[in-house]
């Protein structure tokens, strides 16, 4: 094993060309002579429309093409394939809307693309696009929630007319009922986790290539899944995926944001091939609050029952959630798979129902986000049961430690159907309150107090699932896609090595943990370790990065095509030295035949592979190249405690995060500064739902009034104070690697113990109840209206 192998926090890779501004990112990549593209978006939230008149547009020196629907239907465009396909509770089919790339006579959100303006520059294709001549018929809207459901709405799809895409349930509801009918105590709360966008520093940009000579496509575009990005375009051009190629390079940042195909990805890709020209877009920062996959966006009543011991009897929430006007790739899985089956946490509940439903809004639709579906369970559930402790008058921590699963019970399954293992959720929480200091906290609130200020101090539980399940029980779940992922490591006669994976790096440090495996796996040198990723035509199928799947996944398939190299490399060495396979073994990098000096150099093994090494004895073929494919037995579960506190100014409602504690088990880490790193990072995008985020729509017209980043806040280094964050770590079973997952830890936790001590702190002021985000004016005119009731 090396000095940089599994368990080193050594520096990573990727930074230097980041360091050094040499990153490769799709907007460096402009052929020569490419065309612009710029889309004609809907200035309204639900109209019907018709493009009357092209010919201004036309005449605008350098316009080649104003391209619509119609062209899109007369080449054979078809709308954007889904990856779920979810059956209602009653099991019957959910309604799933077409989405074109281009609207065809009717937009039902702000920013929906209805033509493309294709021109030799950036300034000409603008122009053209603001001399389409365009009849909008504006309609009414409903682009929230409590439009859209209510009576007499204006229906998203007439084919639709509640609104309701999905009715879907999981859960046992008569048992659920004959607990609260037996409950000493029954607490309730309803909640809302608003509608954010991800942001990301780089904003969506393609540029798709067209090769006449091979009638073939290259598409170059910020994406976290390049084969499925393949796939989707493919399907919707109705081409196979041999005539068209993804890549995918550094990536300024994803969020799971990036995870899907786009409306503009297909169309620029067929405008591409029906022009023969290559053909580039950037979306601009107001395009991006428009049209981006928006994330959480849901409301939900929750009921806790307990006996008079203080134990959980039975959890039921019912959940609301906002799908936008159409169905992302991934829309219908993240308020019911995603979401449900983490609600029972770190928890024994006896009994659990949820209900959700999906309704159609006019709105852009809403899909994965950091945490996707998990983190608003962790928030339906730590909130309950904060709001429990208070309304019952016992210790938040003692409530949540009465009801914690033990090591003694696992495997334990939870009240859905999970098995939760390999944890300790009491060491856990106790390690968290130890380590803020939890016992002097009332100290810190008293001094907060004759300064003026208000102080609260919230905590969260989190067991959530990462990883995926299964490829089998993802597609009974009614995905439409597999789990699984794939690893290529191919040795060069050098002993120099490419790894070629089927997740993507964007900011994870793949490139660096990666090689870390490797080396572990086969003694090969660190820095002679190169991996490759997000690149169709290099790359064997692989699935992507999302879900905190890479190590979990990803890296399993690591560790087989490792061990099959390895398997034959030591049949050369045995070969070469004389030796049976059985007494070979790696010594300090180098084949040696155990219990003698003899030995060869990694490279001298290398190298014969690719000459001689008695070819065609005992099945022995040339090479050291071997490929890897792993899925998943389970989900993995990690687990931890976070703690936060937060301090009020009462003149002006400004909430200042004061302190923050993170404790995780998130398994084997590869390389522990990048799991820190990765802790970080979650943690502030929860910060930024928990204390400022939020896209507003306007309930009467369907505006958007978060249009820019005057009117959307988003979190900054001095939102936050230093983190604690420390691990404690069980190995997990379900994959060899023993990893668990740790992308999304931070954003499953932090939106829910931020707001809780928000809550904790309001409650000096009478105030009980209180949703994100905690911005200063929501929190001013909180605790005006609190002093108008005393």
């Amino acid at each position: 094993m090396t000095k940089q192998s599994i368990g080193a926090s050594c520096l990573r890779k990727e930074d230097r060309r980041f360091l050094t501004g040499r990153g490769r990112y799709t907007g460096d990549h402009r052929p020569a002579d490419v065309l612009t593209a710029v889309f004609v978006r809907s200035p309204h939230a639900h109209a019907s429309f018709a493009i009357t008149d092209r010919r201004d547009a036309l005449a605008v020196p350098g316009v080649l093409a104003v391209l619509t629907a119609a062209e899109m239907a007369a080449d054979g465009v078809t709308p954007l394939p889904v990856s779920w396909n979810i059956p209602n509770a009653d099991g019957s089919a959910s309604f799933i809307p077409p989405m074109h790339a281009l609207a065809d006579g009717m937009v039902r959100y702000i920013g929906q693309p209805c033509a493309m303006v294709i021109a030799t520059s950036d300034a000409a294709a603008r122009d053209g696009a603001e001399n389409v001549a365009i009849d909008f018929g504006e309609k009414a809207a409903a682009a929230t929630l409590d439009e859209a459901t209510a009576p007499g709405a204006p229906p998203v799809w007439d084919q639709c007319p509640s609104n309701i895409s999905l009715n879907w349930s999981v859960g046992d509801p008569e048992a659920v009922e004959r607990a609260f009918a037996g409950a000493a105590h029954q607490v309730s709360l309803d909640l809302v986790n608003q509608r954010i966008s991800a942001m990301p520093m780089e904003p969506r940009l393609a540029v798709a290539c067209y090769d006449t000579g091979s009638d073939r496509l290259t598409c170059h575009a910020s994406n976290q899944l390049p084969h499925e990005l393949q796939r989707s375009i493919a399907e919707a051009l109705s081409i196979p995926e041999t005539r068209i190629d993804v890549v995918a390079r550094d990536v300024g940042g994803g969020f799971g944001m990036k995870s899907y195909a786009y409306p503009e990805d297909v169309a620029l890709a067929w405008a591409a091939r029906r022009l023969r020209r290559d053909i580039a877009w950037t979306s601009e920062r107001n395009e991006a609050f428009q049209a981006d996959a928006a994330a959480r966006d849901h409301v939900a009543h929750a009921r806790l029952a307990l006996d008079a011991d203080l134990r959980f009897l039975a959890l039921d929430i019912a959940i609301t959630a906002n799908m936008g006007a159409y169905l992302s790739q991934h829309a219908l899985a993240v308020p019911t798979i995603y979401c449900t089956y983490s609600i029972p946490g770190p928890y024994r509940f006896a009994s659990l129902g949820v209900r959700v439903r999906a309704v159609l809004t006019h709105s852009a639709p809403v899909d994965a986000y950091r945490g996707a579906g998990r983190s608003e369970a962790v928030y339906m559930t730590e909130r309950i049961i904060d709001h429990a402790a208070r309304q019952l008058g016992v210790d938040a921590a003692e409530l949540r430690r009465r009801n914690l699963i033990e090591p003694r019970h696992m495997p334990f399954t939870t009240a859905l159907g999970m098995t939760l293992r390999d944890a300790d959720a009491p060491r856990l929480l106790q390690h968290a309150l130890e380590t803020a200091d939890h016992g002097g906290f009332e100290g810190r609130r008293e001094e907060a107090l004759d300064r003026g200020s208000l102080r609260g101090v919230g905590m969260a539980l989190h067991a959530a699932a990462c990883g995926g399940c299964s490829s089998a029980a993802n597609l009974a779940a009614g995905a439409t896609v597999g789990n699984w992922e794939s690893a290529r490591l191919q040795v060069h006669p050098s002993g120099a090595a490419t790894l070629y994976v089927g997740s993507h790096n964007h900011g994870q440090g793949h490139e660096t943990a990666f090689s870390q495996l490797v080396a572990w796996h086969t003694g090969l040198p660190f820095e002679a370790i190169e991996v490759v990723f997000g690149d169709t035509r290099r790359v064997q199928r692989g699935m992507g990065t999302f879900a905190s799947r890479s190590a979990v996944v990803c890296g399993p398939a690591i560790g087989l095509a490792c061990d099959r190299v390895m398997t034959k490399a030591r049949d050369i060495a045995a070969w070469l030295l004389e030796a049976a396979a059985d007494d070979i073994e790696m010594r300090d990098g180098r084949f040696a035949i155990a219990g003698t000096d003899r030995s060869l150099a990694f490279g001298d093994v290398a190298r014969a592979a690719y000459r001689s090494a008695g070819f065609g004895e005992n099945d022995r073929e040339p090479g050291l190249d071997e490929t890897g494919f792993h899925d998943p037995e389970d989900f993995t579960w990690p687990f931890g405690a976070h703690v936060a506190e937060v301090e009020i100014d009462q003149a002006t409602g400004a909430t200042t995060l004061a302190r923050y504690v993170a404790v995780d088990d998130v398994g084997v880490e590869i390389n522990p500064l990048i799991v820190e790193g990765q802790i970080h990072g979650g943690i502030v995008q929860g910060a930024g739902q928990a204390l400022m985020e939020a896209i507003r729509y306007d309930p009467a017209s369907g505006q958007l009034l978060t249009g820019s980043f005057m009117d959307y806040a988003m979190p900054r280094a001095d939102t936050v104070p230093d983190f604690v964050c420390e691990r404690i770590a069980c190995r997990a079973t379900v994959n060899s690697l023993g990893a668990k997952g740790v992308g999304e830890v931070g954003t499953f936790a932090a939106p829910a113990a931020i707001t809780n001590a928000v809550v904790d702190a309001l409650a000096r002021a009478g105030i009980t109840t209180f949703d994100m985000p905690a911005t200063p004016l929501r929190i001013w005119q909180a605790l005006n209206a609190a002093k108008c009731h005393r």
